[in-house]
């Protein structure tokens, strides 16, 4: 009866929707489900019953043919479960990452630890929840994820052994043993931008809640590359935790 299903999932996900659905579903928050557990992806598809922004592709567990059904119908999120396949997850988040920079990868673990955590980051998760999460906080965060956001980062501001372990991390790709930890102090605007960036706030973001322009948002961003020595935004965040510049909550 499951290998049924399987079939029936796989061969849904395999056809192109139709025109009509595909229409209607353009301006909806498109999501794919990867898991290995078959109770978990319908607890999961039921969860989305009824969200009127939200529409799930398909179903699938993690196998060979996990990434070419994501290039025949590419979700705007998808959401991956670890359980039973750590380290197979963690990979096939870096591969959809890495040939589809578009696609926000939501990990899901019954077991969140801060190895785990930086190994989501190194994989370029953009968010790490525990399977306890509510059924909103879920939704939200999809949503947040569809926006451009990365709530991944938040971890960083209340984690801080993950923090100094990306920090090291980032430090031994770029080599930068010879430069200084700053070329200069930030400014307060400066610092106040870099706590929205902490919080996964995107420039356009940003320069409403502050209101100015994105243009200058994207001159101070780049004003705290610059001065922290980062060549990302994560990165930054990183480096202003470790020197006071940001404070744990």
């Amino acid at each position: 009866m499951k290998r049924r299903q399987r079939k029936q999932t796989d061969k849904v996900m395999q056809n192109p929707p139709n025109k009509n659905s595909t229409m209607n579903n353009s301006s909806k928050i498109q999501i794919f489900i990867i898991s290995q557990q078959s109770l978990f992806l319908q607890a999961l598809e039921q969860a989305f019953d009824g969200v009127s922004d939200i529409v799930v592709l398909g179903t699938i567990s993690i196998n060979n043919d996990v990434l070419k059904t994501i290039d025949n119908l590419p979700p705007d999120v998808v959401l991956l479960d670890l359980d039973g396949q750590t380290e197979n997850g963690l990979d096939l988040a870096r591969k959809i990452r890495q040939r589809s920079p578009n696609i926000g990868v939501v990990l899901l673990t019954s077991n969140p630890d801060d190895n785990q955590l930086f190994l989501a980051i190194k994989a370029q998760a953009v968010a790490y929840l525990n399977k306890e999460v509510t059924a909103q906080q879920l939704i939200d965060t999809i949503r947040r994820v569809a926006r451009g956001e990365h709530p991944i980062n938040e971890s960083l501001t209340n984690r801080p052994k993950v923090a100094e372990h990306v920090l090291q991390q980032f430090q031994e790709l770029t080599s930068k043993n010879e430069a200084l930890p700053f070329i200069s102090p930030l400014t307060p605007r400066e610092i106040e931008i870099l706590e929205y960036i902490a919080q996964g706030y995107l420039n356009k973001q940003i320069a409403a809640e502050l209101g100015i322009s994105e243009q200058t948002i994207k001159n101070h961003v780049t004003s705290i590359l610059r001065k922290l020595n980062a060549n990302a935004r994560t990165e930054a965040v990183v480096v202003a935790i470790k020197q006071g510049l940001i404070k744990l909550t």
